[in-house]
């Protein structure tokens, strides 16, 4: 019946057969193709391109409500939270554009496995760890323009061409989000692509039963087909980066050298030092407090990322913007309609802009910004005059 359809990939291996179905994450006519599949061949497992914590998502619609805006900022996991309201808001525009539900083909999916009694295989890598793998591989300056890039495509309430949506159905949904950032960065494509198409792979093969369904973005198929061949360590690919050793010296070696530097230039000449600890104070933490006004931040929010950047910036371990982002929760704190209401507020620039959990998450994200910065700013000027003063 569906054997000639350009979309499903068939595959027999070490005594098992494997379907892929090759899907638009922005179709309708994916989900339907989807449901027909499953129905027809009736496989013992169905695979779905999603993970455990983005399946909870939809399925638990008001999960939101449990969570501890407090508890996000200490674990550092603002901006990855951020970042995943983006993607959500990202989705929903296309939804309301095209009268489609980005991904209802992995929901159909599940819904089409329980109905004919089939086991499902959450079959996709955890996102937080796709995401920490990314963020490894950009660099300061990468990290700077992601960031810049997410805050402000929150403005950006353009409508979406027909061109791009066709460029969608031939991408994955991740890739085709960070589509331009992974053209400035090929060596992304590692994480978000090929370590995923091995990861899948793995899942799939590991699926109990001999007949295996498997629901993927269309930008999987071909480097799943090769990857289906071949053993892969989930565990490996399960492992957050490893912190470079290099780094964390470089981490502590900077603000060393810069308080070095200042207390050397007070004790060979006191005005040289104060000159200095005027120009750190100055351009981290006015850095740091422009990032939380342009994140509209309280004005006591704004003024605690001015003091606290300056101290901040010289340890690798804190940042201004967990500092701003506590203040502003305890004095704009959610309520739990905020966090409710999240999944229809990042549908719209303004639900995303009043939401107060969105809120915080943009202080933070834009106050660590500004001060790193500033940091680069007034480490150099810190230098300049040091030198001046020999």
């Amino acid at each position: 019946m569906f054997e000639e359809n350009q979309n499903i990939t068939r595959i027999n291996l070490d005594g098992k057969e494997f379907i892929l179905i090759g899907t638009a994450h922005v179709s309708k006519q994916s989900a339907e193709l989807v449901k027909e599949v499953i129905e027809y061949e009736k496989p013992d497992s169905v695979c779905i391109e999603l993970d455990e914590p983005r399946y909870q998502t939809i399925i638990e619609g008001n999960k939101w409500k449990e969570t501890d805006i407090f508890k996000i900022i200490k674990e550092k996991k603002a901006t990855l939270l951020l970042i995943n309201l983006v993607i959500s808001s990202f989705q929903k525009r296309i939804a309301k554009q095209f009268g489609i539900n980005a991904g209802q083909e992995m929901i159909q999916g599940a819904e089409s496995a329980k109905e004919i009694g089939a086991n499902l295989v959450l079959a996709d890598r955890n996102i937080q760890i796709t995401f920490a793998r990314i963020w490894k591989g950009v660099g300061f300056w990468g990290k700077a323009k992601l960031l810049t890039g997410i805050f402000f495509s929150i403005f950006d309430d353009e409508d979406i061409s027909e061109e791009d949506l066709e460029k969608m159905k031939s991408q994955d949904m991740l890739n085709s989000i960070l589509n331009e950032f992974t053209v400035n960065f090929p060596k992304l494509k590692l994480p978000l692509i090929d370590e995923r198409d091995q990861y899948l792979s793995q899942k799939i093969k590991e699926a109990p039963g001999n007949k295996i369904l498997a629901v993927l973005g269309a930008a999987h198929v071909p480097g799943i087909k090769e990857e289906l061949k071949k053993e892969h360590d989930l565990a490996l690919l399960s492992q957050l980066p490893a912190k470079s050793k290099a780094l964390k010296v470089i981490g502590w070696s900077i603000p060393l050298l810069i308080m070095a530097v200042i207390i050397y230039t007070f004790i060979a000449n006191p005005s040289a030092g104060v000159q200095q600890t005027i120009s750190w104070v100055l351009w981290t933490g006015s850095f740091a407090a422009l990032g939380t006004a342009l994140a509209f931040g309280h004005p006591l929010t704004i003024l605690t990322a001015f003091v606290v950047a300056p101290i901040t910036t010289l340890h690798p371990l804190i940042a201004a913007g967990w500092f701003a982002g506590i203040v502003q929760a305890y004095i704009r704190r959610p309520s739990v309609g905020d966090f409710e209401n999240l999944s229809e507020d990042v549908f719209t620039l303004k639900g995303f802009w009043n939401n107060k959990v969105t809120r915080i998450l943009i202080i933070v994200t834009m106050a660590n910004l500004g001060g790193s910065i500033g940091t680069i700013i007034g480490g150099f000027d810190v230098v300049r005059l040091f030198l001046e003063n020999l």
